[in-house]
C-alpha cells in the first residue's frame, strides 16, 4: 500500500465522521417529529426524507450535481457569493455521504423516541418543566440508544458510499478518492488484485466493527421495549 491508499482510508474515516456530525441534529429532529406528531402531508415528508434509501445512488449524485454543481440551482450562488465550490472536492464527498446516510439516522432515532415512555414526560411537565427541559433531560436520554444506533449506521453508510460520491464529487486522487473509490480504481488495473483484497478486508473490518456496535445498541432498545411491556 502506498501513501495515497492510506490517504483514501483516512479520507473515508474523516468523511464518515463529519457526515455523521452533519446528520445528527436534523436526524434527531425529524425522528422526534415522525414519532410524536401527526400532520397533513406527513406521509409525503417521510417519503422525501427516506427516498435516498431506494433511489439509485448515481441518481442521488446527479441530483446533487444539478442543485450544488457550479452551474446548479444553489451551487452557482454559493460559489458567486461565498467563493465555495461544493462539487468535486472533499466538501462534496461529505454532502453526498450525508444525504445517503440521513434516512438511516432518522429511522433509528424515530424508533428510539417511539420506545420512550411518554408518561415520564407528562409527569415532568406536570411538575413544571418546560418542553425543552423535558426533551433534554428525559426524552433524549431515553431515546439515546436509538440515536446512537442511527449515528453508527450513518457512519457505516458514509464509509461505504460510492455511487453518489463518484457522480457528484468525482474520483480525484488525494482529494475525493475514498476507500470504495480506491477499490474501484484498482479493479480497473490488471494485476492489482492483492491491493484490492487488502483494501476490501480493511473495509470489512471497519464495517463489521461498526455494525456490531449498532446491534449492541439496538439490543438495548429491544430490552427497554420488553421492560415497558
Amino acid at each position: 500500500m502506498n501513501q495515497q491508499d492510506w490517504y483514501a482510508i483516512w479520507l473515508s474515516l474523516k468523511v464518515a465522521f463529519f457526515s455523521t456530525l452533519v446528520i445528527v441534529p436534523p436526524g434527531i429532529g425529524f425522528g422526534w417529529i415522525f414519532a410524536r406528531k401527526e400532520f397533513k402531508g406527513k406521509a409525503v415528508v417521510e417519503a422525501l426524507v427516506h427516498i435516498p434509501l431506494v433511489l439509485p445512488p448515481v441518481v442521488t449524485g446527479y441530483l446533487l450535481l444539478v442543485v450544488f454543481g457550479r452551474q446548479g440551482w444553489l451551487g452557482y450562488w454559493f460559489e458567486r457569493w461565498f467563493g465555495i465550490s461544493i462539487a468535486f472536492n472533499t466538501l462534496g464527498v461529505v454532502l453526498a455521504s450525508s444525504v445517503v446516510a440521513f434516512p438511516l439516522m432518522v429511522r433509528s432515532a424515530r424508533l428510539g423516541f417511539e420506545f420512550t415512555d411518554e408518561r415520564l414526560e407528562i409527569a415532568a411537565a406536570t411538575l413544571g418543566a418546560n418542553p425543552l427541559r423535558v426533551f433534554r433531560k428525559i426524552t433524549l436520554p431515553l431515546a439515546l440508544p436509538g440515536v446512537l444506533a442511527g449515528m453508527v449506521l450513518g457512519f457505516v453508510r458514509s464509509l461505504g458510499e460510492f455511487g453518489a460520491t463518484i457522480t457528484f464529487a468525482g474520483n480525484i486522487e488525494g482529494k475525493t478518492r475514498t476507500l470504495p473509490l480506491a477499490v474501484y480504481t484498482y479493479l480497473q488495473i490488471p494485476g492489482r488484485e492483492t491491493i484490492v483484497w487488502i483494501l476490501s478486508l480493511i473495509a470489512i473490518i471497519l464495517s463489521m466493527g461498526a455494525l456490531l456496535l449498532s446491534e449492541s445498541l439496538n439490543s438495548k432498545l429491544r430490552m427497554r421495549r420488553r421492560g415497558r411491556n
